[in-house]
């Protein structure tokens, strides 16, 4: 039988801190000893809701450089949340060691204790173990590389002028969703290396091929660009990590300015992940909270009361509104990254003959924590679902596939409730959280160096969904800034290599211009 607990860890939804240090403290017993948790040490700060805005204007960063885009952020949502039009997280965690939770001060007793399960223990053991985390972040260094960044571009302002800065960043900003490598090249990134490099990168002024292209006489470009593949070679084309390439060959940026790029593009790759697992990292997180919170009642550690408002604020994460709700938005993450943990574990343990055939590797193994561990280690959203999505779930959900094409007049139904349907509907859905369908393939591939050094970049066309020209002249806008010459975006259909549409711009007189540092 299980023991219960002399007395409650509080009563009512006052707390103090040693009402917290108490409820953490069960918290971790638990996660370690029920559930074998493998996590960062936390580190917990108690904030306001205005504090909690800030958080959200600098994209949850304790640290972070300065720029107007972030104020504007902070006025958008207190606007919002003044007016009452928008709540404001319970919690934010920040990926790093110790793994940083902010809790706000206006929760209960209740909601701390749900947050600190959610956050300290789910968030945390899912990105420490995760294999795109340990691969794309280094969580021990970046709250070094953020105290960096920060004074180096609070000094180059100084020095520069915070005009220069800005518009550099503006650019910079613009620029980084294609700012990351996106396949491993060996091991996770080390920005505390990263950091002892960077005074040997700002001692030297000009790198790479800028020499080239400021000193190379014209008969001598003409014979450098003998060929369009020697000339690929020798600029690493194609390149889909633009900011890279800036940073590396831009021909008009100070060495100072190439620095900045660097953290931009440091930074984008250090949220890479997050964009990849969002249905799996607060699926595993609500699962933990959920095995937390019932463990805790069970043992009469939280009251019945407490209990009943803990069901009441999980049950309002995890609801999903149906496409024919005035509040449907689309499937809400949470929602269906819980649903498919609680499907596993029932797999694991009550498989039925459906689940042996769709799930053979899992079914009926018993092992619940392990299976799921194993899982929130090694799969993305992508992966996830294609593998563990079962009929069950989707028959519960009522899902169907349309197939509806811009030159046909008519919707057709793809895929229904049967053996070939649950298949095409894995991986219709699967296919919605794939990196290569959510951002644009977009890579330089050349430049001409022998003439007017115009940069060459091609937008290879997923589904005839082409960019949207208004915003896709605004970012060709700021490349051709950051690279000094005019700049061509051709849109390329896939199959036949034919141009769709193409966009031009030249760089600004008032862009980013090369500064002596």
């Amino acid at each position: 039988m299980t023991k219960l607990a002399a007395k409650p860890l509080y009563e009512g939804s006052d707390w103090n801190f040693d009402t917290i240090q108490r409820i953490y403290d069960t918290v971790e017993t638990i996660a370690r000893e029920e559930l074998d948790l493998n996590t960062y040490p936390n580190q917990i700060e108690v904030i306001t809701a205005e504090q909690m805005l800030d958080a959200y204007s600098s994209t949850g960063m304790p640290l972070l450089y300065n720029h107007w885009s972030f104020g504007k952020q902070f006025l958008t949502n207190e606007l919002m949340y003044r007016k009452g039009q928008r709540g404001l997280a319970y919690e934010l965690v920040i990926n790093s060691d110790p793994c940083i939770n902010y809790i706000m001060e206006e929760n209960s007793a209740t909601m701390q204790t749900l947050v600190l399960a959610h956050a300290a223990f789910g968030h945390n053991h899912f990105f420490k173990n995760n294999y795109l985390f340990q691969q794309w972040t280094d969580a021990e260094g970046i709250l070094d590389y953020l105290e960096f960044a920060k004074r180096y571009i609070s000094q180059c302002e100084e020095r520069y002028g915070q005009v220069q800065v800005e518009r550099l960043l503006d650019a910079a900003h613009a620029l980084n969703r294609q700012g990351v490598h996106r396949y491993p090249r060996g091991q996770a990134r080390d920005l505390k290396a990263e950091l002892a490099r960077e005074n040997v990168r700002h001692a030297q002024r000009e790198r790479d091929y800028d020499d080239i292209y400021r000193t190379l006489p014209a008969a001598k470009a003409k014979a450098a660009d003998a060929g369009v593949s020697a000339r690929a070679a020798a600029l690493g084309l194609p390149q889909e990590n633009v900011l890279y390439f800036l940073e590396k060959s831009a021909p008009r940026l100070a060495p100072w300015q190439r620095e900045i790029l660097r953290i931009t593009r440091v930074l984008a790759q250090y949220f890479y992940p997050q964009g990849q697992t969002k249905v799996m990292n607060e699926g595993a997180a609500c699962y933990v909270h959920y095995r937390i919170m019932t463990t805790l009642h069970q043992r009469g550690h939280i009251t019945e009361g407490s209990f009943l408002e803990f069901l009441t604020s999980h049950t309002n994460v995890v609801s999903q509104p149906m496409f024919d709700s005035g509040h449907y938005g689309g499937l809400n993450p949470y929602w269906v990254g819980y649903n498919m943990m609680q499907d596993i574990a029932q797999v694991c343990v009550a498989p039925t003959e459906e689940d042996r055939f769709w799930s053979p590797d899992i079914a009926g193994n018993g092992d619940v924590e392990g299976t799921l561990k194993h899982i929130w280690a090694n799969y993305r959203d992508e992966s996830f679902v294609s593998q563990f999505l079962s009929p069950r779930l989707m028959r519960q959900w009522r899902l169907f596939k349309l197939d509806d094409h811009e030159k046909v007049d008519h919707i057709k139904v793809d895929a229904i409730h049967d053996e070939r349907g649950y298949r095409e509907l894995r991986r219709g859905l699967a296919r919605q959280y794939d990196i290569s369908w959510q951002e644009p393939d977009i890579q330089i591939v050349d430049v001409d160096l022998a003439g007017d050094r115009t940069l060459m970049l091609e937008h290879h066309v997923t589904n005839g969904v082409l960019l949207a020209e208004k915003d896709a002249g605004r970012v060709v806008q700021h490349l051709a800034d950051l690279w000094g010459y005019e700049v061509v975006l051709r849109e390329i259909e896939p199959e036949g290599g034919s141009s769709l549409k193409e966009h031009k711009a030249r760089p600004r007189a008032t862009g980013p211009r090369l500064a002596e540092g």
